[in-house]
């Protein structure tokens, strides 16, 4: 084999021993590095990435709805629940045995104290008060006759006391075969609604024998256990309100009425008493209830939707609208008032704020405001549309 020959064969033997696979793979990734780095205009050092002049190209601008900056009241409420109850209520019992000979009322009724329920029959006590009646009145002539022999010095002082105690023991149980009489008439204790009957129409009842129980509609009542830590922010007169599960939709106004003075150290909390007057009557005990109450106002404050506010590492934050460009801006916030949270630094009122596709965007970014000019209905299809879309 001649020299040039058994070089070229040694070269093609070193190339074959020396460009491994491995090798191989290294160089293909060079390789589309390269051809991606071409199809890569310049960046500046913001990221951009250039056009073929050096200048930024143009982002895509962000469809966004926004909010103005408002004005209102910002509340502080206490929330809790608890269930309605009577503020007076009371089981009229029978006083004395009998038969059921009339009811007057029925459940629902609305009654006065005093006014009668029904009545027992009373023969038996009617008789028993005519012959109390009837020894009372004999003893009274003989009493009057003693008083003139004892003025006359012809009855003994003992003789003549022992017959006047023995009057008024007569006298004593003639009122009281009097009371018992009257007792047959079951009246009402006090003002209220007939919530329950118990008796029937010639039932014989005992006495004490449950025969109604009357409810007073009108305050309610309801108990809240606060925690320890709401003692110094609840005082009573302070206002409330309350939804009920039965009453959809509707409010009721409220009242702190009293709030204890003690708090509970097995629990940690004190019991406040929430007055609810309802002079409708729509409202009944056992009605479940969602209480708020307010223990502080702030007026004429800054007040932003909820659904604008961003929290990052325990700092809250909204994107403020300035020239078409979503500017990042920390807040300190203060009550929230319902969808509304209280600004107490960070915002004026009139300022643009987005509400709705801040989640990804970044300080600076272009947007779009879809819902800035709402004369018509259509300004809100396309805000939806534009944002279902993300052009």
């Amino acid at each position: 084999m001649s020299t040039a020959k058994t070089k070229r064969y040694m070269g093609r033997r070193i190339m074959k021993n020396t460009v491994t696979p491995r090798l191989m793979a290294v160089f293909v990734l060079a390789l589309f590095a390269l051809v991606a780095g071409c199809g890569q205009g310049p960046r500046g050092a913001d990221g951009n990435k250039k056009g073929e002049d050096g200048e930024d190209e143009e982002a895509t601008p962000v469809p966004v709805e926004i909010a103005i900056v408002s004005t209102g009241d910002a509340v502080a409420a206490y929330s809790g629940t608890a269930a309605l109850e009577a503020e007076q209520e009371a089981m009229v019992v029978a006083k004395v045995a009998g038969e059921v000979i009339g009811i007057a009322v029925e459940e629902g009724d609305r009654v006065k104290a005093g006014q009668v329920l029904a009545r027992l029959d009373g023969d038996r006590l009617r008789l028993e008060l005519a012959r109390a009646g009837a020894n009372l009145k004999k003893l009274e002539q003989e009493y009057q006759r003693n008083v003139d022999l004892y003025d006359k010095g012809l009855v003994s002082s003992g003789a003549y006391e022992g017959l006047k105690y023995e009057l008024e023991a007569l006298r004593s149980a003639y009122s009281l075969a009097k009371l018992e009489l009257d007792y047959t008439a079951i009246r009402a204790p006090i003002d209220g609604v007939i919530a329950e009957r118990h008796i029937k129409l010639g039932n014989t009842i005992t006495v004490n024998s449950p025969a109604f129980l009357i409810t007073d509609l009108d305050p309610l009542l309801a108990y809240l256990h606060l925690p320890e830590r709401d003692f110094s922010k609840l005082k009573p007169e302070q206002p409330a309100a309350i939804e009920v599960d039965a009453l959809p939709g509707q409010i009721f106004m409220a009242r702190v009425a009293r709030v204890s003075p003690v708090i509970d150290p097995a629990s940690g909390t004190f019991k406040v008493t929430i007055e609810v007057p309802d002079e409708t009557a729509s409202l009944k005990p056992g009605m479940f209830g969602r209480f708020n109450i307010e223990y502080d106002r702030r007026v004429n404050t800054v007040l932003v939707p909820r659904a604008a506010m961003l929290r990052d590492d325990d700092k809250a934050s909204v994107f403020v609208v300035e020239d078409d460009v979503a500017k990042r801006r920390v807040v300190t916030t203060g009550y929230s008032s319902g969808t509304n949270l209280e600004i107490v630094d960070g915002l004026e009122a009139g300022e643009e704020i987005i509400v709705v596709g801040q989640a990804g965007l970044n300080d600076g970014n272009p947007v779009r405001v879809v819902n800035r000019t709402t004369d018509s209905g259509d300004g809100q299809e396309e805000a939806e549309s534009a944002l279902a879309s993300g052009s």
